[in-house]
């Protein structure tokens, strides 16, 4: 079981509300806050700096609790999220927002809304840079890999995207032979959650027919988050930057056709380039 440091009842008066008197007058917020963490290290040593600091998480989520003037607790209490996690060694926190003073016409003792985030989990604080890795080898590819860009369009914002390649299928050795695969980059920006961000892949995925029997498999379509703007991440679940991405040249060629000057895993994508792997057969650039 993880190590839980609880703080309970962090209160200030601020303003948020949706109603023009809670901006004006402002009423009491308080905030309760469970932050997990491995204690081991600071109990061995007896030494503060192996720890997060509760006293330094109270006066951060205390001015939190009274910064800006926001319309709904929901983005408070994310924004609190946001603030614990920026310390590091909290690998996860509980965050209960109560406001007893809320405008309601009925007798009542508390409002409280209580959110549970990781970084996987959480709401960026503004939109960010996504990019996807798409392919297919299955039933008409160019017709599926259209309808995906079709989907992530509807989802996110600014979506750009990159040219078509025909591609030499990824096989483990022994594996039977595929056909080939057609293979692009989207690169969109969303205030999604890492989290969410796979799960709407995931849903594209399956809503264009994906059936996952096997590993580097046919698919009528694959979608892979090669990389996220300020997020990165060693779970398994979702690895960020994508493992590996950075020696694929049916990721690579695409990604620095959209972005010549980007970098991945720390590396520029023109350095990358040079030592991918895997055959193109062909590039089409206006295929949507």
């Amino acid at each position: 079981m993880p190590d839980v440091i609880t703080l309970t009842g962090i209160t200030a008066h601020a303003y948020h509300g949706v109603f023009a008197a809670e901006k004006q007058a402002g009423q009491t917020f308080i905030a309760d806050i469970a932050y997990q963490l491995d204690t081991r290290a600071a109990a061995r040593g007896d030494d503060l700096a192996e720890t997060v600091s509760y006293a330094e998480v109270a006066e951060a989520v205390a001015e939190g609790l009274q910064t800006g003037s926001l319309d709904l607790i929901e983005t408070l209490a994310e924004n609190l999220a946001r603030i614990v996690l920026g310390f590091e060694g909290a690998d996860e926190v509980r965050v209960s927002v109560h406001k007893p003073e809320a405008p309601i016409d009925v007798p009542f003792s508390d409002v409280c809304l209580t959110i549970t985030r990781t970084r996987a989990s959480l709401v960026p604080a503004g939109a960010r840079e996504v990019v996807f890795s798409l392919g297919a080898n299955l039933g008409n590819p160019i017709a599926q890999l259209r309808a995906a860009v079709d989907l992530l369009r509807a989802e996110l914002s600014e979506v750009e995207v990159g040219p078509l390649l025909r591609t030499a299928p990824v096989l483990a050795p022994g594996q039977r032979p595929q056909p080939d695969y057609y293979n692009t980059v989207v690169i969109a920006r969303s205030r999604y959650a890492a989290t969410e961000l796979l799960a709407l892949a995931n849903r594209i995925e399956d809503a264009l027919g994906r059936v996952r029997t096997e590993t580097w498999g046919e698919r009528t379509l694959d979608i892979d988050i090669v990389d996220i703007a300020r997020y990165c991440s060693c779970d398994p679940a979702l690895t960020i930057p994508h493992p590996r991405a950075r020696d694929r040249a049916f990721v690579l060629v695409p990604y620095a056709a959209l972005r010549p000057h980007a970098t991945l895993a720390g590396h520029q994508l023109s350095d990358l380039l040079a030592a991918a792997t895997g055959e193109v057969y062909e590039r089409i650039e206006d295929w949507l």
